[in-house]
């Protein structure tokens, strides 16, 4: 294979990384935080520096070319290699200045956090924070956060981890709509319900069946990955969700929905990458983290 070129800008190889690993511009558009476009316009100006077709756009996505499977581990390897200098650059840190990024949930961003953060950014006014709410977990091996709220424990032996506390979750609804199921005792009372689901998936489901219930696929007449947006349309009446004991119990406009019935247990774990949490700024606020989520 011959190039034109051996000069080509890492960002572009970037977009054309993503895409190639995602399947689609529209889904490395959404990894990456740009427009579709911008990562259509970097993947074709990278194969104009390099002389090459990488990619085929087909009908649901696109498909990489000989060309590009070749090219497409030789950017995978670089990227490896990058974030592996980047996280020990990180980890030889001793400022008290600069950028720390924390992963969590939505539920965790929205509803426990922010009163630790505003206590670090009193203690610590040089140290900035980068929260990345969502839902998925970040790559801590490729940077995409310095430190993650989980919960569920690591078993990659780079990453370390500390178990913070062991909370619950329970069935929540609000009083309204639990009066119009005419206050279930019971789980057979309560499988009468709609349920706010996160997926088309099985598992919520089955998870509440082994608890006594007996639900289908059309209790679930609600789906959305938002933990945000099941917990207002749960407040507002339009079914019964799943919530940590924590933000439940502290919202008045719903109640648990079945008090009896055995919660869930969320474990919450606190994990980092071994090298970056050798920098000073991030050792201080995973510490501050454990202190003010347990």
């Amino acid at each position: 294979m011959e190039w034109q070129t051996v000069n080509f800008d890492w960002n572009r190889a970037k977009a054309f990384l993503v895409a190639a690993e995602e399947g689609s511009f529209s889904a490395a558009a959404r990894a990456l935080g740009v427009t579709q476009p911008t990562v259509g316009r970097q993947v074709t100006a990278l194969e104009e520096e390099l002389g090459v077709t990488l990619l085929e756009r087909v009908a649901h996505g696109i498909e990489l070319t000989p060309t590009g499977l070749e090219v497409v581990e030789h950017f995978r390897a670089m990227s490896e290699a990058a974030a592996r200098v980047s996280l020990v650059a990180a980890g030889q840190s001793v400022s008290l200045e600069g950028t720390v990024s924390i992963s969590a949930s939505e539920v965790i961003s929205t509803h426990l956090l922010p009163p630790i953060i505003r206590a670090i950014r009193v203690d610590y006014p040089g140290i900035e924070i980068d929260i990345v709410a969502s839902n998925l977990a970040s790559d801590l091996r490729r940077r995409e956060a310095d430190i993650a709220v989980r919960n569920f424990q690591p078993q990659d032996p780079e990453l370390v981890a500390r178990k913070v506390k062991e909370s619950r979750a329970w069935l929540y609804a609000s009083p309204a709509y639990l009066e119009e199921l005419g206050h279930p005792t019971s789980p057979e009372d309560l499988s009468n319900g709609e349920f706010i689901g996160f997926d088309r998936t099985d598992a919520l489901m089955e998870g509440l069946n082994a608890l006594g219930l007996d639900l289908t696929g059309r209790s679930f007449p609600i789906i959305t990955e938002s933990q945000l947006v099941q917990w207002e349309l749960c407040k507002q009446g339009a079914g019964i969700c799943v919530m940590m004991e924590e933000v439940g119990d502290a919202e008045p406009r719903v109640q648990k929905a079945l008090p009896d019935l055995p919660p869930f247990p969320v474990p919450m774990w606190l994990v980092s990458h071994r090298e970056v949490r050798m920098s000073r700024r991030v050792r201080v606020v995973f510490d501050a983290l454990a202190d003010g989520l347990s």
